[in-house]
């Protein structure tokens, strides 16, 4: 995402954070706000309000990321689904908060596939719940060996596939599950996710309607509300490709010379980024062409927003006849967020998406580094870990502090480490790792002495 301009009248704010419950089957559910009534966890979203049995959570974390504003990544769907026999299976297997390999070995070699099929599900879950989404492809993998017809290992790897951003490959597992358990809601709400990522709009609304009619549920009711709108406003756009491109478009808003121009910008943008990140999407990345007011419409993003990239680069184009300078930086500041997600499986902290994106386009601080450097001295600056969740939700005031100190720390990192260290940090994300996790093993630094090397790095490079 891209803050259409930065302000530099930089003042103090208060971010809140959410709360998280974990569940014994080791997914997460990330709150607004979660309170315990009766024998029920109740937990809001938005403005709406859910409920799920106490006997399904087996703690609650306050504070923390904050949930995902509209536009930006889709949420991630948690099927709910169990096999039979989940938490015997769990007890056994999970020890000391990770999945014990022997005793995986052991219930495979039991010689009993139904029972191999549910462990390899269990342990794959319990992965995917808590971020390892490769190895939690490589444990339902070998789940869907013992039953390749289990429409509940089915679905989860896909929505597993989706996760590691393999869009396309997920398609025909989502299928499959669809096929075999038309009534499941899980297996519905994943297809959905898998056409509408693989540019299918039309039938993934049509999977989510039959998701919402199976059971209510605000995730993917937005996800439905996301693709009614763009189908409304892209219905008649055209279509144009190039290799690593799929550009969308309303044929009068924009001339054959500009849509070249863009994707040969792309085409270029791309490649750099390929050798500045060491890495590359798997799939031909979406890019849709909008008027000012059909941007909005379709991303219902606030009005400080330049563009987005939710999993498809959203760019509004309006008054441009070719390819600026602004432009220029504009698509490679979204198209470097597809490579990030992919390198982290979509599971990087804003700040430090943000910040990548922007030092990449190439931006910098030093316009505004006087004044940066005397928010982190005075200490009023946004703590670092509070700029992990969505910056949406956040006033124009508030979104430019976060986008300073977002390519600010990735500034530091890059100046003081290297680019190749932000790399790695990229890569331990993507392998499960949490971001002070992260940190600590790429730099030796946890948010704490990172702010304080930060603040030393602006008051030395700008002054104070």
């Amino acid at each position: 995402m891209r803050f259409r301009v930065i302000l530099f009248g930089l003042l103090a704010v208060a971010v809140s954070a959410a709360d998280t419950i974990h569940l014994k089957n080791g997914r997460r559910i990330v709150a607004d706000k979660v309170r315990t009534s009766g024998d029920h966890v109740e937990y809001q979203i938005g403005d709406n309000t859910f409920a799920i049995p106490k006997s399904l959570v087996d703690h609650i974390d306050a504070g923390g990321v904050p949930a995902a504003g509209p536009g930006e990544s889709l949420p991630a769907l948690v099927p709910q689904t169990q096999i039979k026999g989940w938490e015997d299976l769990r007890a056994k297997l999970i020890h000391d908060g990770k999945v014990d390999p022997a005793a995986l070995a052991a219930l495979d070699k039991a010689g009993d596939p139904e029972l191999a099929a549910a462990a390899y599900f269990v342990a794959g879950s319990f992965e995917a719940g808590n971020g390892r989404a490769e190895p939690a492809r490589l444990d339902l993998e070998q789940a869907l060996r013992y039953q390749p017809n289990n429409a509940v290992i089915l679905a989860n790897y896909a929505n597993v596939l989706l996760a590691l951003r393999r869009f396309a490959e997920a398609v025909p597992y989502a299928e499959k599950a669809v096929r075999l358990a038309p009534d499941s809601f899980d297996a519905q709400a994943v297809l959905g996710v898998a056409y509408f990522q693989s540019g299918r709009t039309k039938e993934a609304i049509a999977a989510w309607k039959r998701a919402l009619a199976l059971q209510p549920n605000a995730t993917v009711q937005g996800l439905l509300d996301k693709a009614e709108r763009e189908q409304a406003v892209e219905s008649n756009f055209g279509e144009q490709e190039s290799s690593h491109f799929i550009l969308r478009f309303e044929g009068g808003q924009s001339s054959p010379r500009l849509r070249h121009q863009i994707l040969e910008t792309l085409e270029a943008h791309y490649s750099e980024l390929v050798s500045t990140l060491g890495a590359e999407p798997r799939d031909a990345i979406s890019v849709t062409l909008y008027t000012n007011q059909a941007f909005f419409d379709v991303t219902a993003a606030p009005s400080w927003t330049g563009a987005l990239n939710d999993g498809k680069l959203r760019i509004p184009i309006e008054g441009k006849e070719e390819v600026d300078s602004e432009l220029s930086r504009v698509l490679k500041h979204e198209l470097a967020h597809s490579f990030i997600n992919q390198i982290t499986h979509g599971r990087c902290p804003v700040w430090l998406n943000e910040g990548v994106a922007m030092a990449v386009e190439p931006r910098s601080s030093a316009g505004y580094g006087r004044e940066l450097a005397r928010v982190f001295a005075t200490q009023t600056n946004i703590p670092l870990n509070q700029l992990e969740g969505s910056f949406l939700n956040f006033s124009p005031q508030q979104a430019a502090v976060a986008y300073a100190e977002s390519l600010a720390a990735v500034e530091y990192i890059r100046d003081s480490y290297g680019m190749s260290d932000v790399q790695r940090i990229l890569q331990r994300i993507g392998e499960g790792a949490s971001t002070e996790s992260a940190l600590r093993a790429t730099l030796h630094d946890g948010y704490a002495q990172l702010q304080d090397e930060i603040a030393a790095y602006l008051k030395r490079t700008y002054g104070d």
